[in-house]
């Protein structure tokens, strides 16, 4: 009996262990006069790095993406803030991170990185739970050690909450390391890495842009917007469809692509993901919460009409995600491989850190 009791115990931690697949990752841009490529490596490379960690597994679940992004070193931003603003806290609605991305704006300023990263440790609602991965990124131009919060101090408080510190440096290596961008990196276990943030690179267009670009459109049809936030947060999906293909083409495939895996998640205002997480029984919803196409019918056309919406969504993106690896080689055969690219750095960093978490990459 106490074997078996100490069995199922064992099974259970080792479930509770599986199940925590949670990935927590802080942007923080720099968002001082200089700062215009980064701002548009970040908006342009989201996607391709939210594919990358969809291709993650911890003993073989996906995990759960939440992002929260700070802008510092605007003049624009409250000095007695440190010119440091959190435009977004920890949230798993990318379309929310791909929004305010879009909607910063750089001005000259103090760019003061000990304050922002003492900002990100204490005022977001980190994981507790040994299985998370918590990383900050911090990526900017100036000296680390501006300001008056002493940035050691900030990056020791921040591992020793078991969040990485990575830092990415816009310009020359050396630079950056004389700067004391390597010195926070390493007292935090992060990785340090330059980039060349007003590199342009020219994607290349692939036979199979015109297809996922056309079955983006038919998965938008999937959604039914729900609730008071239905309306407003279906807008806002379309709206950053519009502007990732006013961004760069290569941005909007990467978007679609992004659409068909399991960390584009809207529970809080789709109702086909919604019913398929459990947080809402179609069947029993009121009236005025339900989206207008279902509005009148009785609980079994509900039923039906969203187990319709979810095969078909189903359909599609399993499509999508074949397409998307037919362009992925097409690419790999006809462009050379960029490694000085903001998202090529987050990939790298992130990679290796996931590794020690246990994750595993399909790819």
């Amino acid at each position: 009996m106490k074997r078996i009791f100490f069995a199922s115990l064992l099974t259970v931690l080792a479930f509770g262990q599986t199940k925590d697949a949670r990935v927590q990752i802080a942007l923080l841009l720099d968002t001082s006069n200089s700062m215009d490529g980064l701002i548009h490596q970040a908006k342009t490379q989201l996607w391709t790095i939210v594919n990358d960690l969809a291709t993650a597994r911890r003993h073989g679940v996906a995990p759960t993406l939440e992002v929260a992004l700070f802008e510092y070193g605007n003049s624009g931003l409250s000095s007695q803030q440190g010119y440091v603003r959190q435009v977004l806290a920890l949230t798993t609605d990318l379309d929310r991170v791909s929004e305010a991305l879009h909607q910063l704006s750089t001005n000259g300023g103090e760019e003061y990185c000990g304050v922002v990263i003492a900002d990100a440790v204490q005022k977001l609602a980190w994981s507790t739970q040994p299985g998370s991965y918590k990383a900050i990124f911090i990526a900017g131009n100036e000296p680390f050690n501006q300001g008056s919060y002493d940035f050691r101090a900030a990056c020791k408080a921040s591992i020793a909450k078991g969040i990485v510190v990575n830092t990415i440096h816009c310009g020359p290596f050396q630079e950056g390391v004389q700067g004391f961008w390597k010195e926070g990196a390493d007292l935090a276990d992060g990785q340090y890495a330059c980039i060349d943030q007003d590199r342009t690179d020219v994607a290349i267009a692939t036979p199979f842009d015109d297809r996922i670009l056309q079955l983006n459109t038919e998965l938008n049809q999937t959604y039914l917007a729900y609730g008071a936030a239905g309306e407003a947060s279906q807008k806002r999906q379309r709206a950053q469809d519009r502007t990732a293909a006013a961004e760069a083409p290569a941005a909007a495939v990467q978007r679609s692509v992004s659409k068909a895996t399991s960390l584009y998640k809207n529970e809080d205002w789709d109702l086909v993901d919604a019913v398929a997480s459990g947080d809402v029984e179609v069947e029993t919803m009121e009236e005025e919460a339900l989206p207008e196409p279902l509005q009148g019918l009785s609980a079994e056309e509900r039923k039906a009409a969203v187990d319709k919406a979810s095969a078909d969504r189903t359909r599609i993106q399993a499509e999508l995600a074949e397409v998307a690896k037919q362009r992925e080689a097409f690419i790999k055969q006809n462009q050379p491989e960029v490694t000085d690219s903001l998202e090529a750095k987050l990939r790298e960093a992130i990679r290796q850190q996931l590794r020690t978490k246990q994750y595993q990459f399909n790819q």
